[in-house]
C-alpha cells in the first residue's frame, strides 16, 4: 500500500508540474519552477518567526507569498531594468534563496527548519503522513488531499482560460492586439506555478518539483507540435516516470526522487534520438534525403 501511495503522489505531482511546464517551455521561462522553489525559503522561515509555529499551513502561507513575490520581481526586473528574462530569473531566486539561508543560520539555527528539508524532500515519507479526523478515522496521506486539490484547481484553470493561455504563450503581440491583458495572464500562470511549487515541495522536494516541471514538457515537444497532445503527453511521461522511477530505486536502495529524475532525463535522451520529427536520427535522415536530390 505505501507503494501505491508514494507512485500516486508522484503521478499527482507530474501531472500539476507537466501541465504548467508546457506554458513555461513556450514562453522561455522553464526556470522559474526553480526560481520559485528557491526563493520561498525566507518564506518559510519568515512565517515560522512571526507565528513561532511549524504548521504545514503557516508555512505554505509564507512560501506562497514569498512564491507570488518572486514572479512579480523577475516580471519588474525584466520590464522596468530591461534585463534579460533569464537574467532577471537568477539574480531574483539567488539573493531571495541567499537570505533565506541567513534567515535560517541567524534567527533559527537552533529549530528543525532545515534548508536541505525544502529543497530535497523525501516521498518515500508520504505514506507515513496520514490525515486523521478528531474521530480517528484515516483519510489516508495528507499530500494526496493537498496536490489533488491543487490539480482540480489546475485542471479547471486550463480548461477554462486555454485561449487565453494559448495566445498570450504563443503570440503576445497578438493578444494583446485583440485585447488580452498580457500581464494579467501571466501573473495568472505565475501564481499557479506558485501554488504548484508551494504544494508539491513539501513531500517530494525542490529538485524533483523542478525536474517534472522542465523534463515532461521538453520531451512532449521533440514528439508532437500540437499543444492539447503536448499537455497529454506529457503528462503521461510524468505518470511514467514516477511509477518506473520508484521501481528503479526499489531496486537500487536509493533516492525516489533521484531515481524518478533519472528516468525523466532517460525518457529525453530516447525523445531526443529517436523522435520521428524532431529526433536526432530522423533528422539526419532528411538532410542525407536533401543532399541526395
Amino acid at each position: 500500500m505505501d507503494a501505491f501511495w508514494i507512485i500516486f503522489t508522484g503521478s499527482l505531482v507530474a501531472i500539476c508540474c507537466s501541465l504548467l511546464g508546457c506554458f513555461l517551455i513556450l514562453r522561455r521561462m522553464a526556470m522559474v519552477g526553480d526560481a520559485i522553489s528557491h526563493a520561498v525559503l525566507p518564506g518559510i522561515v519568515l512565517a515560522f518567526l512571526f507565528s513561532g509555529s511549524r504548521e504545514v499551513w503557516t508555512m505554505l502561507l509564507g512560501a506562497a507569498a514569498l512564491g507570488v513575490a518572486c514572479t512579480f520581481l523577475i516580471e519588474f526586473f525584466h520590464k522596468k531594468a530591461l534585463v534579460q528574462a533569464d537574467a532577471s530569473i537568477g539574480v531574483t531566486f539567488t539573493w531571495l534563496f541567499a537570505l533565506g539561508i541567513i534567515l535560517i543560520s541567524v534567527y533559527a539555527g537552533k529549530v528543525d527548519l532545515d534548508q536541505d528539508c525544502v529543497l530535497y524532500g523525501e516521498i518515500a515519507y508520504v505514506p507515513l503522513d496520514l490525515w486523521l479526523t478528531e474521530t480517528g478515522m484515516n483519510l489516508g496521506p495528507r499530500t494526496v488531499w493537498i496536490i489533488g486539490g491543487v490539480l482540480l484547481i489546475l485542471l479547471l484553470f486550463i480548461s477554462l482560460f486555454y485561449k487565453q493561455l494559448y495566445l498570450t504563450s504563443f503570440d503576445p503581440a497578438f493578444a494583446a492586439a485583440i485585447g488580452i491583458s498580457t500581464t494579467l495572464w501571466y501573473y495568472l500562470l505565475m501564481g499557479a506555478v506558485s501554488l504548484t511549487t508551494v504544494a508539491a515541495f513539501e513531500s517530494v522536494g525542490a529538485i524533483l518539483v523542478v525536474a517534472l516541471m522542465v523534463g515532461p514538457p521538453a520531451t512532449a515537444y521533440l514528439l508532437t507540435d500540437n499543444l492539447k497532445k503536448i499537455l497529454v503527453i506529457s503528462s503521461l511521461l510524468g505518470v511514467i516516470a514516477s511509477a518506473a522511477g520508484f521501481y528503479l530505486a526499489l531496486w537500487l536502495n536509493g533516492s525516489v526522487a533521484g531515481a524518478i529524475s533519472a528516468v525523466i532525463g532517460l525518457q529525453f535522451l530516447l525523445a531526443f534520438v529517436f523522435s520521428p520529427t524532431h529526433g536526432l536520427i530522423s533528422r539526419r535522415r532528411i538532410r542525407t534525403a536533401v543532399a541526395r536530390a
